[in-house]
C-alpha cells in the first residue's frame, strides 16, 4: 500500500498548481478527478478534447496518476460516449483504475445493473477496471447492497470510502464482507454526523482498515481526500494526514 491524494484536495487552484501543491506536501501519486460540475477537467471537456486531455493529464509533476474519479452528467448516449473517451484517458496515462458514483438512492436496482455493466464492458475495452463508490445518499451506502451490485456484474470493484459507513451500527464489519472486492481506497476524518472533520478529531480506525485490506492482500492507493474547510490550514490538514498514514504503512 502507499499513500496518494485527490486533486480536489486544492479544488480552489488550477490542476497543474493542485499538482505542484501534492508535490510540496510530499505526495507521490495521485487520483485525478474529472467531475462535471466541481473537477478541475470535466468529462465533456475529454470527450471533446482526448489528445488535450492527455497532455494536461501527463504533466503531473513527478506524481504517478493511480486512479480517474470520474462523475459524469448527461444523459444517454452522450453519458457512455464520455465514459468511453474518460478510459481511453486512463489507459493513455497508464491508469488502471476509473472510479464512478452508483446510482442515487430510488434508482431501480436491474437499471443500475444494466448500466454498471455497459460501463464495465466499456472500460474492459481498454484494459480498465471500474471501482464504484461508497457513498451515503445512494445505493451504496448499504453495504449489502454494494457487494450485491459486484456480484450481478462481473469485474466491477469497490472504491472504498470508510467515512459513508461510520454512521452504521457495528460499521467495522460491514467492510469485512466487501474488502475482497476493493480496487481503491479515499480516506479522511469523520465522525457519524460529518463526512468531514479536522484531522484528529474524528472516528475512522486506520490502522484497522489498513490491517484488514492487508489480509486481503490490497496493494494499491490509500488516497487522502480532504476537501478545503473554512478557517481550517489545507496545507497542514494535508501534511498530518499523510504523516499519519505512511506511519501505519
Amino acid at each position: 500500500m502507499f499513500v496518494a491524494a485527490t486533486s480536489r484536495c486544492f479544488n480552489h487552484l488550477s490542476l497543474e498548481a493542485a499538482l505542484l501543491q501534492l508535490v510540496e506536501l510530499e505526495y507521490s501519486a495521485v487520483e485525478i478527478m474529472l467531475e462535471e460540475r466541481d473537477g478541475h477537467f470535466k468529462p465533456s471537456q475529454v470527450a471533446a478534447d482526448l489528445e488535450q486531455a492527455i497532455v494536461l493529464c501527463r504533466q503531473s509533476h513527478r506524481l504517478t496518476p493511480v486512479a480517474l474519479g470520474v462523475d459524469i452528467d448527461a444523459p444517454e448516449p452522450e453519458y457512455y460516449r464520455q465514459f468511453t473517451a474518460c478510459c481511453r484517458l486512463a489507459k493513455a496515462i497508464k491508469v488502471v483504475t476509473v472510479n464512478v458514483r452508483s446510482g442515487e438512492l430510488g434508482t431501480p436496482f436491474n437499471a443500475e445493473v444494466e448500466r454498471l455493466r455497459k460501463l464495465v464492458a466499456i472500460a474492459a475495452r481498454d484494459g480498465i477496471r471500474v471501482g464504484l463508490l461508497t457513498e451515503k445518499g445512494r445505493m451504496t451506502e448499504n453495504p449489502d447492497t454494494a457487494v450485491v451490485l459486484c456480484d450481478h456484474v462481473k469485474g466491477l470493484g469497490i472504491a472504498l470510502d470508510p467515512s459513508h459507513y461510520l454512521h452504521l451500527p457495528h460499521a467495522g464489519l460491514h467492510l469485512e464482507q466487501m474488502l475482497k472486492r476493493v480496487y481503491h481506497v479515499r480516506l479522511r476524518d469523520s465522525t457519524p454526523d460529518q463526512v468531514q472533520v479536522r484531522v484528529g478529531q474524528g472516528e475512522v480506525e486506520y490502522g484497522r482498515i489498513i490491517s484488514q485490506l492487508s489480509k486481503v492482500h490490497y496493494d494499491r492507493a490509500l488516497c487522502v481526500d480532504i476537501l478545503p474547510m473554512p478557517d481550517v490550514d489545507q496545507l497542514t490538514e494535508m501534511r498530518k494526514m499523510r504523516l499519519l498514514l505512511e506511519s501505519l504503512l
